[in-house]
């Protein structure tokens, strides 16, 4: 795919999109696919930004070799070593012997993991600088956003700052490349929302430390390594993520629930009418075996208020509720309004293990766990209106 997609005159988009791959790290649904970004600049020396995942494309280096023309591959610079970016630099050392390869020693330290001892590594401290010619680049330090070798690259010149996997998304670049060759919609907010929420978000401390590192360069395009290259509007991707890495949401409500034979069920429904009723308009309700982790992490982190219920299982939680809270707490998620509510049969177990997360945590919690032993019925919902009530009311004071 030779489409040599100019960000400037001198700057090459040769990333790739990948639709066949199911599972990003194996982990997080990709319905939409993936791309992997890749950039070229071509100037007195050329600098090729990151590679892209072995084999995701087997006209990869022929493009790279289109854009160069006759000129020789002088730099490679990596950003990040995570595999996705640096799984054809193998066969790029092949193509390009004498390429000199810049990064830290941390980045090193990974590369030669990978590949063994190499020549011509150049190694970058943070605020180093590099000319090309007409570019200069600037190297910034991010470490843990979001692997410790983690840096970006500022090109002083033309203000163009390389990211890495901040500012990325999943979905595969459907035919635009940048911010202003389509419209930026809910879907797209939220599959990049969902890409920071569970890959970046465990570091949004550290993210905020990149922003405030960042904040005195004139940015004019970011290009980040998955999703939509920011060249019209790259505040808008800055906002966002100074956003989500300070925990700000929106006033509405996440109602997640685990539910064997359907009564914790009936009571998710019941607390999000009731929260409906009280005014709130933004509500999602999930049933915690059909929805998968990552998109329940996403709507956590984009509502105020979380509200999680589960049966009894084996006197503990329901395991995909357990699972689900036990990702809460590795990822840190904070300023929550938090509810619980849930049933039981026999001896319970829910609720209580439950309790135990929201202990953990440390959400504020609106209002006494509800929980209902045998079927829901009229005259047992009265701590379900109490818990919908508090959690309208504090997103509505």
């Amino acid at each position: 795919m030779y489409c040599n997609q100019q960000i400037t005159d001198t700057l090459f988009w040769t990333g790739v999109n990948d639709r066949r791959k199911q599972l990003f790290e194996n982990l997080w649904p990709l319905p939409g696919g993936v791309s992997y970004n890749s950039f070229l600049i071509r100037d007195q020396k050329c600098a090729l930004m990151d590679t892209v995942e072995a084999g995701s494309d087997r006209g990869y280096l022929d493009w790279i070799g289109s854009v160069l023309g006759d000129r020789p591959l002088d730099y490679l610079i990596i950003h990040h070593m995570e595999l996705d970016h640096s799984g054809e630099i193998e066969n790029l050392l092949q193509r390009y012997p004498d390429v000199k390869i810049v990064g830290n020693i941390k980045t090193f330290k990974v590369l030669c993991g990978y590949l063994g001892q190499l020549p011509n590594l150049v190694e970058v401290k943070d605020g180093d600088t590099l000319d090309l010619g007409h570019h200069r680049l600037k190297f910034i330090f991010t470490p843990w956003v979001h692997w410790p070798e983690t840096m970006m690259t500022y090109d002083q010149t033309d203000g163009i700052l390389f990211t890495g996997d901040a500012f990325g998304s999943f979905g595969a670049l459907d035919g635009g490349v940048f911010d202003d060759q389509v419209v930026f919609s809910e879907h797209l907010e939220a599959e990049m929302r969902r890409y920071y929420s569970n890959i970046v978000g465990k570091y949004s401390n550290m993210v905020q430390k990149a922003l405030a590192k960042l904040s005195g360069e004139n940015i004019r395009t970011i290009c980040p390594l998955h999703g939509l290259v920011w060249r019209s509007n790259p505040g808008k991707a800055i906002e966002l993520y100074q956003r989500w890495s300070s925990y700000e949401a929106e006033d509405g409500v996440v109602v997640v629930y685990a539910s064997m034979y359907g009564n914790t069920a009936k009571m998710a429904d019941y607390i999000a009418h009731k929260i409906a009723d009280a005014g709130v308009k933004q509500i999602r309700v999930h049933d915690v075996s059909k929805t998968h982790i990552s998109y329940l992490i996403n709507d956590i982190w984009r509502f105020k208020g979380v509200v999680l219920g589960s049966c009894a299982y084996n006197t503990q939680m329901f395991p995909l509720m357990e699972s689900l809270t036990r990702e809460l707490v590795h990822i840190g998620v904070k300023n929550r309004y938090l509810g619980l509510f849930g049933s039981y049969s026999w001896n319970g177990g829910g609720v209580k293990n439950l309790k135990l997360f929201a202990d953990e945590i440390g959400w504020e919690q609106v209002a006494e766990p509800a929980e209902i032993m045998g079927r829901p019925a009229c005259d047992k919902y009265a701590a379900c209106d109490a818990l919908a009530a508090g959690m309208a009311g504090k997103l509505q004071h």
